[in-house]
């Protein structure tokens, strides 16, 4: 399989009628004081270059910059679109981008040195919950596969290798796929084949046939139903409803440098969150916006219709869900909870891509700066948690709750 390795040019300034469309939302914002911006809190660093990857929830990351919110904690985000999740992880190794929209298990990869180059990472926020896709292609529906038991018959039959493709390998779409097989009793590493490609290209070579299914972010999971080559199996929030997805992340190396700039950092972003998440307005505007060529470069309607919680899997179903891809949620989608953290290592540990059990909460108290994002949402007066972790039950009934993190991914009878 192909895969581009060229970095698309760096995304377009908008333009003045962009603005002006945009200037009414930023006004109503203006009230909030510019804060962290002069004296011994002047950002180190002022112009900052945010990596994204064109998904639907690199929205935060862009709106902050579109809408201007940057400007008010005196710093400037320079957007970069990058071509795969692997080269924004060597970017931010080497310095080449300041932090990333990025996914919360390729932060612990690097952090752990699994799956690349070791180096100690920052979670500033969380910048999203829900909102991904397992999506199966229509030569499955054929076969009678159209959910999780249906599959597992048909790859019981072992008439073929079935190839599944996730987006990295420490990866967020990585840990929601095998956990989604194997909650139907299908081992992801010895009954079927998975293979990694970088989300835009998802669509494009499951339409050569390269793969059976992936599970990746949005739009493109309404895409592949839009070009009739596939259809939603399950979204990831039913596979945990509020679940973790992409970060702002960035190395230690950086936030050390930078502690003022990093706060503007978070403090731009997460008003941009809150900003998407006040109206169904703001989300209709936001996906207008991202769906332009410097960044998710698809249709409006593929972004939007999900954006805003209308849901149809392709196979004749419709609804609407409540759960749907959520950006600010009172508060409760950008706390850096260190349990959240913590599920990503269990999985790495249960998959084989760790070998030993690591120290789960102190890593995760090293990554996850959630000094700094306190610090950033007393300013926006922003509800914070009572704890620092966080309980959920996912699809096969097991509750995460991150007190005992060494027992819990020993328990699954499906694991490497």
């Amino acid at each position: 399989m192909k895969h581009e390795t060229h970095c698309p040019a760096p995304p377009a300034e908008p333009s003045r009628r962009d603005f002006l469309r945009l200037a009414t939302g930023a006004a109503l914002m203006s009230a909030v004081p510019a804060v962290w911006a002069a004296g011994s809190d002047k950002p180190e660093k002022e112009e900052i270059k945010v990596g994204f990857i064109p998904l639907t929830d690199c929205a935060s990351v862009v709106m902050a910059s579109v809408m201007g919110f940057d400007k008010k904690y005196g710093i400037k985000i320079v957007p970069s679109k990058e071509a795969s999740w692997a080269a924004v992880r060597d970017k931010l190794v080497n310095g080449e981008l300041d932090a990333a929209h990025v996914l919360y298990g390729l932060v612990y990869g690097v952090q752990l040195g699994i799956g690349g180059p070791k180096k100690d990472m920052n979670v500033l926020m969380t910048l999203n919950h829900n909102g991904q896709g397992i999506t199966l292609s229509n030569q499955l529906k054929d076969k009678g596969a159209t959910d999780g038991a249906s599959l597992a018959k048909l790859v019981a039959k072992k008439e073929k290798e079935y190839t599944f493709a996730q987006t990295f390998p420490t990866g967020t779409h990585a840990m929601w796929l095998y956990y989604w097989l194997a909650a139907h009793g299908i081992h992801p590493m010895k009954d079927v084949k998975t293979i990694v490609v970088p989300p835009p290209q998802m669509v494009a070579n499951m339409r050569v046939g390269n793969m059976d299914g992936y599970c990746v972010g949005e739009p493109w999971n309404n895409r592949a139903i839009i070009d009739n080559i596939g259809f939603t199996a399950a979204t990831t929030q039913d596979i945990w409803v509020d679940h973790p997805e992409k970060v702002l992340g960035t190395t230690a190396e950086w936030t050390a440098k930078h502690p003022n700039a990093a706060r503007a950092l978070i403090m731009a972003v997460l008003e941009a969150s809150q900003w998407i998440d006040a109206s169904a307005k703001n989300r209709s505007q936001t996906a207008e916006t991202i769906a332009a060529k410097a960044y998710v470069n698809t249709d409006v309607e593929v972004i939007r219709s999900r954006m805003i919680g209308q849901y149809e899997n392709g196979l004749g179903k419709s609804w609407s869900d409540k759960n749907h891809m959520k950006f600010y949620n009172d508060g409760a989608v950008n706390f850096p909870y260190l349990s959240d953290g913590m599920w990503f290592m269990t999985q790495h540990k249960r998959w084989g891509l760790l070998k030993e059990h690591p120290d789960y909460l102190a890593v995760a108290k090293k990554v996850n700066r959630i000094d700094l994002y306190k610090e950033a949402a007393s300013q926006l007066k922003v509800p914070l948690p009572k704890g620092e972790l966080r309980e959920a039950k996912l699809i096969d009934g097991v509750v995460w709750n991150g007190k005992e993190p060494a027992k819990y991914p020993d328990g699954f009878k499906i694991k490497a």
